[in-house]
């Protein structure tokens, strides 16, 4: 009655009642396409969001884009000369993808174009009004209308956008103000000594020779725009488990700073996904897209679906459902395997296995109605496992909630199903000839179609 009786908000907490939290995730670079790294960031950040939110916090969400460098510069070059009046042709990100690459070849095949590029990146970075200003600003919208519709596709949004270059000027202006008192000056460069004491870190630049901030630089400034601009409480940024070092220095020297900033900043880094199975890995090759991904997996799903009527929306939800649990399943940090085979079985540890229970007591529901039979708990029945297994579902998602681990909801889901489908194969749950019991039984499935539908809702998988 309990869970029936909340029913949607059933699980929440007020753990972070009164607190801001943000989180920062998926950040894009500009002129690339959102790949597989980028999903995996959003597939963990979207869940991490969904979590804060049911803790009681008020939650914002940020991502952080890396607009302009010397490589954009050169993409830039490519496009002027393909597109002298700034008119794109086919405005996608393919286009876009392709100039880069075509103009990183185009540089270092070609020395007599590095004045030109060097002054386009100058004029990007100096926001100086130019022909490669306005096609910048025509591509960057380009770039922000994909990013939004990949979003669109994985059920995420977000609050504000922080670009590289915005944070780049205030880090490098904060980094200066704290020379020498915290940074200190070496070979025309601004460099971060870490105390002697920690042998695990190693000296940064934070300012180069040429007078450039670095990404470490970026990051304090990017760091002193979360804190100006939300104050949280609790401030989490994803990131893949490679830049672990990296962010040891940056929450370090951000400590000298200003030690909210570190004392509020928690890093979640995630591992690298791979793949099983000839088919996939011939078809996407290199670094597989998120676009290619999903689109791949679809395809399986509808392979798998025969001649049964599915619509496109809900073979993707079914594709995304293996995706995202797949990678929330493993431990932050971890490589991951997807394997089409398992990954989409409606019998065992998957995403769809999850949803495939929860539509199975949808339709048990539906046919209850039919029979006009309504889901009653019976407080005098005898306590099932079923019930003892859904009692722990408010500790499960506390503990993922103070650990930021939406491994522990993963794997008490599975239980959960599991439990569930016994039960089902072992009772009969529609009797019209034992009215109370089958209410009784019916009462107890709705309970764990709202368990299902909470917990799938904390994962983005609908």
């Amino acid at each position: 009655n309990h869970i029936t009786g909340t029913s949607e908000t059933f699980g929440n907490s007020d753990i972070h009642a009164g607190k801001t939290i943000l989180v920062e995730h998926s950040s894009p670079n500009l002129f690339k396409p959102f790949h597989i790294g980028h999903l995996m960031n959003n597939t963990i950040g979207e869940s991490l969001t969904r979590m804060m939110h049911a803790s009681g916090a008020s939650v914002f969400t940020m991502t952080f884009p890396s607009d302009i460098s010397l490589g954009i510069a050169k993409a830039i070059f490519i496009l002027l000369e393909k597109y002298p009046d700034g008119n794109i042709f086919d405005p996608s990100i393919a286009v876009l993808g392709n100039a880069y690459v075509e103009g990183t070849q185009r540089y270092e095949s070609d020395e007599t174009i590095h004045g030109h590029v060097k002054q386009i990146a100058d004029n990007l970075f100096g926001n100086v009004p130019s022909p490669e200003l306005d096609l910048y600003n025509i591509c960057k919208e380009i770039n922000i209308n994909y990013f939004k519709s990949i979003m669109d596709k994985l059920d995420s949004r977000f609050d504000s956008f922080v670009y590289e270059s915005q944070a780049g000027v205030t880090g490098f202006d904060i980094v200066k103000k704290y020379t020498p008192s915290i940074f200190t000056e070496s070979q025309g460069a601004i460099v971060y000594v870490p105390d002697e004491s920690k042998k695990h870190l190693n000296t940064a630049v934070f300012i180069n020779s040429q007078g450039n901030p670095t990404y470490e630089a970026k990051d304090i400034g990017l760091l002193s725009i979360k804190f100006q601009q939300y104050h949280p409480d609790i401030s989490l940024f994803v990131t893949d488990h490679e830049q672990i070092p990296h962010f040891q220095i940056v929450l370090d020297a951000a400590e000298q700073i200003d030690k909210t900033w570190s004392d509020n900043s928690r890093h979640i880094a995630h591992g690298r996904m791979t793949f099983n199975g000839q088919k996939m890995s011939s078809r996407l090759g290199g670094v597989p897209l998120a676009t290619e991904i999903i689109d791949t997996v679809t395809d399986e799903v509808r392979a798998r679906s025969g001649e049964r009527a599915i619509s496109e929306l809900v073979m993707q939800s079914v594709a995304l459902s293996a995706i995202k649990f797949s990678i929330l399943r493993a431990k932050p940090g971890s490589n991951i395997n997807f394997d089409p085979e398992t990954s989409l079985s409606f019998e065992g540890d998957s995403g769809p296995y999850l949803a495939y229970t929860h539509a199975r007591i949808c339709s048990l529901l539906e046919k209850g109605r039919t029979n006009n039979l309504m889901p009653v708990y019976d407080t005098g029945a005898s306590i099932e496992t079923l019930e003892r297994v859904m009692l722990q579902y408010e500790y499960v998602v506390e503990q993922a909630i103070t650990e930021y681990a939406p491994q522990y909801i993963v794997t008490y889901l599975l239980e959960l199903s599991r439990a569930f489908n016994s039960f089902y194969g072992s009772h009969q749950i529609i009797d019209t000839e034992n009215i109370q019991v089958s209410q009784h039984r019916l009462a107890l499935a709705d309970s764990v179609r709202i368990i299902l539908k909470n917990g799938l809702q904390l994962l983005a998988i609908n």
